[in-house]
């Protein structure tokens, strides 16, 4: 008998400031990705194929390198259900690749979703949640893409093996700008960047602006949202990746945004704007870009995205 099951799962938004490796959202960028599963061998087929299309043409790696694979792979393995032995993905991607908006933890998910509901594993989605969060070592991708929103993860257990996740409010006059230039980011290579330590009164200071960052997605309070985008943590040490990005953000604020950031580790950026704001923001920083040369796309999230249950 051969098991089947469907799956959409959102692009998404990380860190937004000072929120690093804890806090994301759900955008309406989605992978579709569906699978055929049995316990026959081929000796004509291979075991596990992967049919691509959309932003995921371009991708070149072997099935089992796949981020689908993993998924499913892992969740079979938390489930203790073997994997079976012949699998055929489709999968077809709007999401943007190595752009940081989240493309590989939205095929990690979109891998766990289909074993868990072509297999009949009964795992839920936060356990989906945290096994794809221990896959990728960090939640802020996984979780919204997963549970859908705005979602904080935060890791417990002495060595931070297992995670909480809470949905966060986001005031209704609260827009997202996302402007994606043309070329990519590597994740390893941004991770690489960053230092293996820094000082005390950093880490008081990263504390401080990613609880501004909740407030400030709450209420919308402007004065919280400036000091939230304004990274100690990572963006310091990514900024040299995404050329401008420092007139970027004077463009963005200029033009009436809060604050603007990188999108994950970029190169993406978003700008947390008020709703009336968004398309003029938008405009400054796709025109500030093309005056560095870079031609690039914007579009606008008015609300974290929903997940279709």
């Amino acid at each position: 008998m051969i098991s089947t099951a469907s799956v959409r799962v959102p692009a998404t938004s990380a860190n937004l400031g000072a929120g690093f490796d804890c806090i994301g959202i759900a955008i309406d960028r989605w992978l579709s990705a569906s699978v055929e599963a049995d316990d026959n061998t081929n000796a004509n087929s291979p075991a596990v194929t992967i049919r691509r299309e959309g932003t995921l043409s371009s991708v070149t790696l072997a099935p089992e390198d796949d981020m689908i694979y993993a998924g499913f792979v892992a969740a079979c393995t938390a489930s203790g259900h073997p994997v079976p032995k012949r699998l055929v993905f489709s999968a077809e991607s709007e999401i943007p690749v190595a752009r940081g908006l989240g493309s590989s933890s939205a095929a990690l998910v979109a891998g766990a979703r289909l074993a868990d509901s072509a297999l009949s594993l009964g795992l839920g989605n936060i356990a989906l949640a945290e096994l794809c969060a221990r896959v990728e070592g960090h939640p802020d991708n996984i979780a919204p893409a997963l549970l859908g929103g705005a979602i904080l993860g935060i890791p417990i257990g002495s060595n931070g093996e297992r995670w909480i996740f809470a949905s966060l409010s986001v005031d209704p006059g609260i827009a997202f700008v996302f402007v994606v230039p043309p070329f990519h980011v590597n994740t390893a290579m941004a991770r690489a960047l960053l230092p293996r330590s820094v000082d005390h009164s950093v880490a008081v200071r990263a504390a401080a602006k990613s609880a501004a960052l909740v407030e400030g997605l709450r209420t919308g309070d402007r004065t919280l949202l400036e000091i939230a985008l304004d990274d100690v943590l990572h963006v310091p040490y990514r900024s040299r990746l995404v050329p401008g990005l420092a007139s970027l953000s004077d463009a963005a604020c200029g033009a009436g945004a809060y604050g603007l950031t990188l999108s994950g580790s970029g190169p993406t950026v978003v700008a947390v704007v008020p709703q009336e704001a968004a398309e003029r923001v938008a405009d400054a920083v796709t025109t500030r870009w093309t005056t560095e040369g870079i031609r690039s796309e914007s579009f606008v999230q008015r609300r974290p995205a929903a997940i279709e249950r």
